[in-house]
């Protein structure tokens, strides 16, 4: 497969809300964008039509969503929402600040933090996430042609953990990746030989 014919996946987490700022667990709660959100909304969004997208897909949450909305403004696209792109649902401690939810549980919050998102009671399996991700990630892939780049809008816990498991990594090795800032994206190219997607980027920002 020639370069120029490689696919390549963009993973743009949303921009910052009032419950980001104050460091309270969102999950699936529906949440809008902040000013500053909306501002990085706008700033990733112009950096991203420079890679002349063909397709935009996002999460159906209205954080995601607005995001979308900047990147349709600058790339001329319509996005596709997919509840299959939306972040954990955390369970029982959606709403809680971070203090909040060190003071009721230290050990669990200290898991929360590592990454192990499902140690919340009633959150959703880490391995639900990775398959959904991956599945509407893949969806999309097949609906590029060849040489054509789509940007998929999601949320940071979910796209950390689709990461590894769209490079085929073991599932604890997502892991090693830093979480994504506010508006921060992958990029994961289709490798021209043999197909399988590499990591050209990860926290990257406009």
């Amino acid at each position: 497969m020639p370069e120029s014919a490689s696919r390549t996946l963009v993973l743009l987490r949303h921009g910052r809300t009032a419950w980001n700022h104050a460091k309270r667990v969102q999950g699936q709660t529906d949440v809008d964008l902040d000013d500053v959100g909306r501002e990085q909304a706008v700033v990733a969004a112009a950096a991203l039509a420079k890679l002349g997208p063909s397709l935009l897909w996002s999460s159906d949450l209205l954080r995601a969503r607005v995001t979308a909305d900047a990147v349709a403004d600058a790339t001329g696209l319509s996005a596709t929402y997919d509840a299959r792109l939306r972040e954990f649902h955390l369970g029982e401690r959606q709403g809680l600040t971070h203090d909040e939810y060190a003071a009721l549980d230290p050990e669990g919050f200290a898991e929360f933090r590592s990454g192990r998102y499902d140690a919340a009671p009633g959150a959703e399996p880490t391995g639900d996430v990775r398959r959904r991700m991956t599945a509407v990630l893949h969806d999309l892939l097949d609906e590029l042609a060849p040489g054509e780049t789509g940007v998929a809008v999601s949320h940071g816990a979910a796209i950390r953990v689709a990461t590894g498991a769209m490079l085929g990594w073991p599932d604890e090795q997502f892991h090693t990746l830093r979480g994504l800032g506010n508006c921060g994206w992958v990029v994961l190219e289709e490798h021209p030989d043999d197909g399988g997607l590499r990591l050209g980027a990860y926290n990257r920002a406009g």
